[in-house]
């Protein structure tokens, strides 16, 4: 026997035996692992089920791993759908009695205006449409639990057609909000609202487009485009991810003939809690204001200025006095950049600002003349006045 093979030997023996003695103790603890699960569920943290939940969380997970995708979304609404609730709307009569009594679900009164609500905190705060409670004298909100209540109005923001209610419950079950700039188009959407006044219901979907802000319906747009089905009612109802999170407040569809043509929209959460958390601190929404009125930069535009059509926004106006002013922009440049975050579209513009604090000094990247300048403004609170 070779020097060579006697080596090849010995090396084969010493890795049986480290083989051995690692692989013995990992079989073990898999072994007692499961023993456990299958005994003591509680320990491993499955509070019941044992193997079976053990290996269906394996599965689902795998499953995921491998594109397959979920099978059912019904964690997402178990966890999402108590925080939704149903809301319907009335005058007084000159009695000062209501219109619609509660309990509103059962009323007769086909006239009566119904929308959604989602409750967003446990203390009872609550976010829905600006058009939803327009013009109300009473608001009845109606729980998933069954309870029902009469809604008061903390403040209702036109500008972005969203408003904020209050009702004084216990125990209120309250929403997550996620992080509506992270989603994407294809992400699947679930729908819950509260369509024809027909009660709680769920439709699916995916995100179609995100950041439509030309539709002219609000004054700040900033649209999450749907495909799940958002009829009458849903207004003010809660478009949630596949976790169970809320990323908007569904609020209009497009139709041609009234009916659910897959093209719906809603405010996306990161407005809506802007918009909120203004409106309960301040009684209405504080917005950041430039002072500046501008206009894409169209092909013409870009040719007669020698730029590229995606290179920034035009200044069009500058109101006088005003921070844009102050900070010496003029009518006719060319704005490429605010604190170094490029401006290519003007309502994209306007909403940014909108959520600085007033107050605030940014950096304004300019062309004036094919020369890049830098100036300096101070934010400050937006005028009531101004459209």
């Amino acid at each position: 026997m070779t020097h060579y093979t006697v080596s090849l030997a010995f090396a084969a023996i010493t890795m049986k035996k480290i083989l051995l003695q690692i692989g013995l103790p990992i079989f073990a603890g898999l072994v007692a692992g499961l023993l456990v699960i299958a005994i003591k569920p509680e320990v491993a943290g499955f509070k019941e089920g044992g193997l079976n939940t053990f290996f269906s969380t394996l599965f689902n997970r795998s499953s995921n791993l491998l594109g397959t995708g979920q099978v059912s979304y019904r964690h997402a609404v178990k966890k999402a759908a108590p925080s939704v609730v149903n809301i319907a709307t009335a005058s007084l009569d000159r009695s000062g009695t209501s219109v619609t009594p509660i309990p509103f679900r059962n009323s007769p009164d086909p006239d009566a205006n119904r929308g959604s609500g989602v409750i967003v905190s446990p203390d009872g705060y609550l976010l829905t449409n600006n058009h939803v409670i327009q013009g109300a004298e009473r608001i009845y909100v109606s729980m998933q639990d069954g309870r029902e209540e009469i809604a008061s109005v903390v403040g209702r923001d036109p500008d972005t057609d969203l408003a904020v209610l209050k009702i004084d419950l216990k125990g209120l079950p309250s929403i997550r909000l996620a992080d509506s700039t992270k989603a994407e188009v294809g992400d699947v959407v679930l729908a819950i609202g509260n369509p024809f006044g027909l009660g709680q219901t769920v439709t699916m979907g995916i995100i179609s487009a995100t950041g439509r802000d030309d539709l002219r319906l609000n004054t700040y747009e900033d649209f999450i485009q749907t495909d799940a089905a958002i009829n009458v009612g849903n207004s003010g109802g809660a478009l949630i991810n596949a976790y169970g999170e809320l990323i908007g407040i569904n609020t209009l569809l497009y139709t041609r003939g009234g009916g659910n043509e897959g093209v719906g929209f809603a405010i996306p959460s990161r407005m809506a809690e802007f918009v909120m958390e203004s409106i309960i601190k301040y009684g209405r929404v504080i917005r950041g204001w430039l002072g500046i009125e501008s206009q894409p930069l169209s092909a013409q535009l870009a040719q007669a200025y020698d730029l590229k059509t995606n290179s920034g926004i035009l200044i069009s106006g500058v109101y006088q006095d005003g921070p844009a002013d102050q900070a010496g922009l003029r009518r006719g440049d060319i704005l490429t950049g605010i604190n170094n975050i490029s401006t290519t579209d003007g309502n994209k513009v306007m909403n940014m600002v909108a959520q600085v604090p007033p107050g605030t000094e940014v950096t304004l990247q300019i062309l004036r003349d094919n020369k890049p300048m830098e100036l300096k403004a101070r934010v400050s609170t937006r005028p009531r006045m101004v459209n």
